[in-house]
């Protein structure tokens, strides 16, 4: 009987992660549910009128920042919290006892990640098609998927990086709800840019890698930035694409480095702990 391919192997721990994701009813609707929640809540409080500083509507404005959120929230927040407790369970290590590569398995979770991230985008700017107005641009989809492509690889390396230096399973939420959610609010997630916002403001968050994902995603669906380029080459955002990558391979290069495969603090490893990876 011949080996499977490396393709199958990571293709089974994908569909292996969606199991068990989907076996977490809370970790679904964080991911799915509540940043959904949020462009309703937003669009019903402030009405879906034009925002004049930006010359779009308010769900054209909500839609891509919170698909972003979502997409960050699939990659970040569930690999950090995910891979750290697996990590404390003892399931880390006892992969590295089986036949499956470690590689492998990590490909796995972060195939998984980015799955979802897609499947959150998409539900995102579907309901707000649907029944909120939102309008895709057709000349700029393609820098839509390229932004969308290097802004999920890069939190899925700064969700691994968290994990590494997460010193618990348990202290992982605290890690990345501290890093994520104040970042949420100066990059223009959350709150739309203004005349007032102060300049350090801005600056700070251009820094980080969460306002250069949602500005270049976001402009995506914006008329006025749209009509102001042209070809679908001038429509990518390649500074904020730059941030982007530049975080994600420092984020690559320090998590290879300080990722371990088991428990930290001679954390004790339950007998009846199940092994969370396909054998087959």
């Amino acid at each position: 009987m011949s080996r499977p391919s490396d393709r199958a192997l990571i293709w089974d721990q994908i569909r292996y992660q969606n199991t068990i994701f989907w076996r977490t009813p809370v970790a679904a609707f964080f991911t799915l549910a509540f940043p959904l929640m949020f462009l309703i809540v937003f669009t019903l409080i402030f009405g879906n009128e034009e925002i004049p500083e930006l010359g779009v509507t308010t769900a054209q404005f909500y839609a891509p920042a919170l698909a972003v959120f979502g997409a960050v929230s699939a990659t970040y927040t569930n690999l950090a919290i995910g891979t750290a407790i697996s990590r404390d369970l003892g399931i880390l290590k006892r992969v590295r006892g089986t036949p499956l590569p470690p590689w492998m398995y990590l490909a796995g979770r972060i195939g998984s990640a980015a799955y979802l991230a897609a499947i959150s985008a998409a539900i995102m700017l579907g309901f707000g098609i649907a029944f909120f107005g939102v309008r895709i641009y057709p000349e700029a989809v393609p820098s839509l998927l390229i932004t969308f492509a290097v802004g999920v690889a890069c939190w899925s390396a700064l969700g691994m990086l968290a994990a590494a230096l997460s010193p618990s399973g348990e202290s992982a939420p605290a890690v990345t709800n501290a890093t994520l959610l104040p970042l949420a609010f100066i990059s223009d997630i959350f709150i739309p840019p203004g005349p007032n916002t102060p300049g350090w403001v801005t600056t700070v968050g251009e820094i980080f890698p969460l306002k250069p994902f949602a500005t270049a995603f976001q402009d995506a669906f914006n008329p006025q930035v749209i009509a102001a380029t042209e070809g679908w080459l001038g429509h990518v955002h390649w500074p904020e694409l730059g941030v982007m990558a530049a975080w994600g391979i420092g984020a690559v290069l320090l998590a290879i480095r300080l990722f371990r495969w088991e428990p930290k603090g001679g954390e004790r490893v339950g007998r009846k702990t199940p092994v969370a990876v396909d054998e087959t």
